[in-house]
């Protein structure tokens, strides 16, 4: 049943009513005017859907763009990984250095005296002891003890100072205890103690370190470096009677030739070389070994040998017996590195005889190099 109808409403007008809605305790904006609010929605700028830009060209808070990759922060970042490659390569030659320190301790008493390599002077006694492994071994040859010295070298380098001096194995000298024989007797005799007392009596030169190459671990250090570029003559040498006897068999032809570590360590024992035997000796060899030295350093300084520099630097303390620590051996190769390649001064000749206007004027220029 319908409702009755009000007699006073006007026939045809919508029956409806006007409600008043409290206002929340925490409205936002409450008590704002409306009509202020109203004006400002109407004039902010209108949004695109999905855009993270406003339409008058100011960028959204919560909008991100991704900065573009440049040069100078791809340079940056190389920067840093060649400085920790680096730095690692510093910290594994400490920690093989330390391992193998104390390895020459009877010189101490004669050595010091200079400041750290890379600021100061420092004259470097450098011996290649001839012992050898009983499995590498020539007939004849010495497998325990010091042996002879191989090669004696002075090298003088730090603070600006940059020369060698290669004295031949067979120079006759007095050696203080042993009488006047060969200067290579002295190690033998002695070890290091009494090979530095020998050098410093016949030259003058204060020794202020010593390092004995390994001959045992010194194909290593050549194979950890990738092998050497060397740079001389036609080379034919049997080393242990060759191939044919269960030795060795060295062959380089004249010009460039890369050569691993048991090439290089043929060719620093290399006494008679068959290319040319006529014009051989203990100064030939000498000039060699020199060759081979300028050759390792020319490959320290190559892209190859920073890509294996860990590597070379775990090798290097392996491959000699020093007295410096780590830090002073570091050192010590920082000063080689940064230096030039100066023609060493070989003290010697043929007769083990060497004048002695001769032997000052080739000392002189190594104090003065």
């Amino acid at each position: 049943m319908a409702p009755p109808e009000d007699p006073e409403e006007p026939e045809g007008r919508p029956d409806y009513r006007v409600y008043r809605s409290r206002r929340a305790l925490f409205e936002r904006g409450a008590g704002h005017d409306r009509n202020a609010l109203r004006r400002a929605a109407q004039q902010a700028p209108e949004r695109r859907p999905g855009r993270g830009r406003l339409l008058g060209g100011r960028r959204a808070r919560s909008a991100r763009v991704r900065k573009p990759i440049g040069g100078w922060r791809i340079a940056r970042w190389l920067l840093l990984a060649v400085v920790a490659w680096i730095a690692l390569s510093a910290v594994v030659f400490l920690v093989s250095a330390q391992i193998q320190q104390g390895r020459v301790s009877d010189a101490n008493q004669y050595l010091g005296g200079a400041g750290y390599p890379l600021a100061a002077p420092n004259n470097i006694l450098v011996l290649g002891s001839d012992v050898r492994t009983e499995e590498n071994a020539e007939p004849g040859a010495q497998t325990s003890g010091n042996g002879r010295s191989d090669s004696i070298l002075l090298l003088r380098v730090g603070g600006g100072a940059n020369s060698r001096l290669s004295i031949a194995r067979d120079t006759i000298v007095e050696i203080p205890g042993g009488g006047r024989q060969k200067i290579n007797a002295a190690y033998s005799i002695g070890g290091s103690a009494l090979a530095v007392r020998t050098i410093e009596q016949y030259t003058g030169i204060d020794v202020n370190h010593v390092m004995i190459v390994s001959f045992e671990d010194f194909p290593e250090l050549i194979d950890a470096m990738g092998g050497i570029t060397y740079r001389g003559g036609c080379v034919v040498s049997r080393i242990n009677g060759g191939f044919r006897n269960g030795g060795y068999t060295l062959r380089l032809r004249a010009g460039r030739t890369q050569i691993d570590g048991r090439q290089a360590l043929a060719l620093a024992r290399t006494r008679t070389n068959l290319c040319n035997p006529s014009r051989e000796g203990d100064l030939t060899r000498a000039r060699r070994q020199q060759k081979i030295v300028a050759a390792m350093k020319r490959r320290l300084l190559s892209p190859i040998a920073f890509v294996r520099l860990p590597l070379i630097a775990w090798n290097v303390p392996k491959a000699l017996r020093s007295d410096m620590s780590g830090p002073t051996l570091l050192g010590m190769f920082g000063a080689l590195s940064v230096a030039g390649t100066p023609q060493a001064e070989v003290l010697g000749t043929m007769s083990g005889q060497i004048p002695e206007n001769v032997k000052q004027a080739k000392i002189r220029r190594f104090l003065e190099g």
